[in-house]
C-alpha cells in the first residue's frame, strides 16, 4: 500500500503538504469542516456533502473500516477528504473493508497528514472557500492557477446538486433493514405498529436513516425525486410529505419552492428536514443567507427557553430573521451557538421544520421523536379535517 506526495491549495492561496494513497488524481470542491469525533462513514456517504471536500478535525478516522449497515446512500458524491491520520490496520466486529480500500474502490480524493486543526481555524477566520487536492500537480502556484480558472464551472454544476443528489425515478420503500446495537436483547426490540398512512418523501438527497426511521411507523412510503410537481404528488393521495435534506442553496431550487405552495394550498402536513426546512421556510416569504462556515457537527444545541436538545447538523445555509414574514410562523427553536433559527411551525397550518438531523446519524437522538409527531400531527388532521 504506497501513499503519493499530496499537496491542498486554498483559492485564496494556503497551501498544506501530505499524502494520499490515489495516485495522478486531481479534485476541486468547497471546503467543508465537520467537528464528529465519529461517524466518518456516514459523513463521506451523505448526499448533502456532495460537491463538497470535508476536512476532519478529529485527529485520526478509519479506525473502524467500512461495513454495509452505516451507508447514507448509494455512493459517495462529497468530492475528497481531508483528515490528520488514516488507520492502515482498522479493527470491528463489523468490519467489510478498509477505509483506504473504501477510498480507492470509490477514487475518492483524499489527503492526509496536514495539520487539519489548523485548517479548521483558517476557515473559521475566512469562512469557507474552493479547495484543490492534487497528486499530480505539486506545484501550489499551478495548482492554484488551474483551481481558479474551474472555480466558475463548479459553482454552475452545483446549482444542480439537488437533482445529481436525488433518485431519478420514484419507488416504493421496501422493508429496511433496522440497525440495532449489539447490547440489545431481542426482548428490547419491539415491534412499532405500523400505521396505514402513505407519506411521500421528496428526495434532494435522502438520508438512509431517514427513510429508516419511517418505515418504523409508516407502511406506504413512497421516494419521489426532487423535481416531481405537486399534481403528481397529490395523486398518491398522500397523508403527509416529507421533504428531505439535501445539497446546496436552496434558492437554486426554486421549483421545488413552487411545488410546496401548491401543497400548502392542498393543507396536505409537511415535515421538512434541513434542506427541507429552508425550502419550506422559502414557501411561507422567508429568505435564506449563507452562514460564514456552516453548521456540521454532532453537538450542536438546540431549543426554547430553558429546554435544550442536543443535534446532528450539516448545512451551509441558514434562514434570516424577519419579523414582518414570520407573522404566520412560530419560531420553536434557535441554535444555541449563534441563535439562527433551528426550527418552526406555522401557526394555523400543519407545516413544520427542522434545520437539524433528527434522524441523527451518526448524531445524538435526541429529537428522534420528532418522526412521531409527524405521525400524530397526520392522524390529528385525518380525524378533524374541519380544523384546517
Amino acid at each position: 500500500m504506497k501513499a503519493h506526495k499530496a499537496i491542498l491549495v486554498t483559492e485564496n492561496g494556503e497551501t498544506y503538504y501530505g499524502w494520499s494513497f490515489c495516485q495522478s488524481l486531481t479534485s476541486l470542491g468547497e471546503i467543508v469542516f465537520n467537528t464528529g469525533m465519529t461517524g466518518y462513514q456516514e459523513v463521506i456517504t451523505d448526499p448533502s456533502y456532495s460537491g463538497q471536500i470535508v476536512n476532519f478535525t478529529y485527529p485520526e478516522i478509519g479506525n473502524t473500516g467500512i461495513n454495509n449497515d452505516d451507508v447514507e446512500s448509494g455512493m459517495p458524491l462529497l468530492n475528497g477528504i481531508i483528515t490528520k491520520n488514516i488507520c492502515i490496520n482498522p479493527s470491528n466486529w463489523r468490519l467489510n473493508q478498509s477505509l483506504i480500500s473504501y477510498m480507492k474502490e470509490k477514487k475518492m480524493m483524499h489527503i492526509y497528514g496536514i495539520d487539519t486543526r489548523k485548517l479548521t481555524k483558517y476557515l473559521r477566520s475566512h469562512g469557507t472557500m474552493y479547495g484543490c487536492i492534487s497528486t499530480e500537480i505539486l506545484e501550489p502556484r499551478s495548482l492554484r492557477l488551474t483551481m481558479l480558472n474551474e472555480i466558475p464551472l463548479a459553482k454552475t454544476q452545483l446549482k444542480d446538486s439537488v437533482i445529481n443528489a436525488s433518485t431519478s425515478t420514484s419507488y416504493h420503500l421496501s422493508k429496511i433493514k433496522p440497525y440495532y446495537p449489539c447490547y440489545y436483547q431481542s426482548s428490547q426490540q419491539k415491534d412499532n405498529l405500523l400505521k396505514n398512512l402513505t407519506v411521500i418523501v421528496i428526495d434532494f438527497g435522502v438520508k438512509y436513516n431517514i427513510l429508516r426511521n419511517l418505515s418504523k411507523y409508516i407502511k406506504n412510503v413512497i421516494v419521489v425525486p426532487a423535481s416531481t410537481n405537486s399534481k403528481r404528488i397529490l395523486e398518491y393521495k398522500p397523508d403527509g410529505v416529507l421533504l428531505s435534506n439535501g445539497p446546496g442553496d436552496p434558492e437554486n431550487v426554486q421549483y421545488a419552492v413552487s411545488n410546496v405552495l401548491d401543497l400548502m394550498e392542498a393543507k396536505v402536513p409537511l415535515f421538512g428536514i434541513c434542506m427541507g426546512h429552508q425550502i419550506i421556510s422559502l414557501a411561507l416569504g422567508l429568505r435564506t443567507f449563507k452562514l460564514r462556515f456552516g453548521h456540521r457537527g454532532l453537538n450542536h444545541p438546540v431549543g426554547l427557553g430553558k429546554t435544550i436538545s442536543i443535534s446532528s447538523q450539516n448545512h451551509g445555509y441558514a434562514i434570516k430573521m424577519d419579523d414582518k414574514k414570520l407573522r404566520c410562523v412560530k419560531i420553536t427553536q434557535f441554535n444555541g451557538n449563534d441563535l439562527t433559527i433551528a426550527a418552526i411551525s406555522h401557526k394555523s397550518y400543519p407545516f413544520f421544520s427542522v434545520q437539524y438531523h433528527p434522524e441523527a446519524s451518526p448524531g445524538p437522538h435526541d429529537s428522534e421523536t420528532l418522526f412521531l409527531h409527524f405521525i400524530r400531527v397526520i392522524e390529528l388532521i385525518n380525524r378533524y379535517p374541519v380544523i384546517v
